[in-house]
């Protein structure tokens, strides 16, 4: 990772950061339609879904079809890589029959929407990156990312203990050793700081708008390295937006990939959020 002449006292910062977090849930007490990730809802116990769609054969032809839709698409995806993307798929649309994870459950909206935003994050991903998917949703882009670049730390968050918990079940079945936290992405951030082991990069795919986003974290500012930030056709609006609440004064958003969005006539896009140059 690129060296960096500022080196925060991260336990003061996790402290800090920490107090802060602890206002904004007893905010969420008080009010209860607030963003999901400052809040964590009560879990219940969920059924684990039977193996019948996941049998060996299924797999192998699910393999072979998100191969030819990576072809289709121009996807230069590992080929070690694909029966790990089949076997997640496989146990990610069993879960989804009983708890809405994701609405691309079949191999070319998988492979379109899912595994493309994964594979548009590898390239600016270096070796042994610690990274948190932030509000992992159904897995995506963090599983993914562990499937097709082996060589990253990945962690996983979600404050929807549902959803956690299905992501964790889903992870241990095909094989992964994936850490799931069932709590908000900033006590996460705050607290591998204070540990002395700060994310390298934040991950975030349909969370938010950038301003939003960003409000959630300035707090924690100096706690990780950066963010990487998928966005579709109207991030330059949203950039604007955070700009003109004065949330981009200390940090800088520049895109620096694109790719297009399917059923649409725009693209998505990488944003790299990072704190700006300090002057001497």
């Amino acid at each position: 990772m690129r060296s960096r002449d500022h080196k925060p006292d991260f336990p003061q910062l996790a402290l800090r950061a920490s107090k802060h977090w602890l206002s904004q849930k007893l905010i969420c007490k008080a009010r209860p339609v607030l963003p999901e990730i400052f809040c964590t809802p009560k879990t219940e116990s969920m059924p684990v879904p039977t193996s019948s769609s996941t049998d060996s054969s299924f797999d192998g032809q699910l393999t072979d079809a998100i191969a030819a839709e990576a072809n289709r698409l121009g996807l230069d995806l590992p080929a070690a890589a694909l029966p790990g993307l089949a076997a997640y798929a496989s146990r990610l649309w069993a879960w989804n029959e009983r708890l809405n994870l994701t609405r691309h459950t079949d191999a070319g909206r998988f492979v379109a929407r899912d595994v493309a935003d994964a594979a548009a994050l590898c390239p600016h991903l270096a070796a042994g990156e610690r990274l948190l998917d932030v509000g992992t949703g159904g897995g995506v882009p963090g599983v993914l990312l562990a499937v097709l670049r082996p060589d990253l730390a990945v962690e996983l968050s979600d404050s929807v203990g549902k959803r956690a918990k299905a992501v964790a079940a889903i992870v241990q079945e095909i094989g992964l050793s994936l850490p799931v936290h069932d709590q908000p992405a900033q006590q996460v951030v705050a607290e591998a700081a204070a540990a002395g082991r700060p994310f390298d990069t934040l991950v975030v795919r349909a969370v938010a708008p950038l301003a939003k986003l960003l409000s959630w974290f300035e707090p924690l500012a100096e706690a990780y390295g950066r963010m990487l930030v998928i966005k579709g056709p109207r991030w330059e609006a949203e950039k604007a937006e955070a700009r003109h609440r004065g949330l981009l004064k200390q940090l800088a958003a520049r895109r620096i990939a694109s790719w297009p969005l399917p059923e649409s006539d725009g693209d998505s896009v990488l944003l790299e959020v990072s704190r700006r140059e300090r002057g001497p």
